[in-house]
């Protein structure tokens, strides 16, 4: 009895084709976010922040970007990502600039020429950035109001 060895042939396009996606790691694609360099004293709200952030957002699971920083956060891809200790936006200054509250929290919002929509927190100690992407713009203020809560509990009223 003779024992036969099998062989697993593949072809050369097949090889290529697995060493091409071999090549090409999740980690290629990790979203990023520039990460904020603020005081020491909002530094501080900004760890307290992240302590508070929700597991979930509009539904969306915590994803944060690249690199890892209790200064900014992340849910969902395309991701909404929070960066906190941001410094204050220039639009600020506007008096016909748009804003809204989402429960007891103030924002400022500015779309961005690329679809997504920037917020940023008003009259507090620290600006909190949230962008939406354009992919959850239908989304309006909606996740707003999941940030309003540790925003309340972890950054106090007043001016930057």
């Amino acid at each position: 009895m003779s024992r036969r060895r099998r062989r697993c042939l593949v072809s050369a396009p097949a090889l290529a084709l697995l060493i091409a996606s071999a090549g090409c790691s999740s980690a290629d694609e990790a979203v990023k976010a520039a990460v904020p360099t603020p005081d020491s004293k909002v530094t501080e709200l900004c760890r307290n922040l992240d302590k508070q952030l929700p597991k979930k957002v509009d539904g969306l699971g915590r994803a944060d970007p690249e690199p890892k920083s209790e200064l900014t956060a992340g849910w969902g891809d395309p991701a909404i990502i929070l960066r906190c200790g941001v410094a204050r936006p220039t639009e600020m200054n506007n008096p016909e600039a748009d804003g809204v509250t989402a429960d007891g929290v103030n924002w400022l919002i500015e779309k961005q020429d690329d679809g997504s929509f920037r917020f940023t927190s008003t009259l507090r100690k620290a600006y909190v950035e949230v962008t939406l992407p354009k992919e959850r713009a239908g989304s309006g203020v909606s996740p707003l109001t999941d940030f309003a809560a540790p925003v309340k509990k972890s950054i106090p009223k007043g001016i930057a």
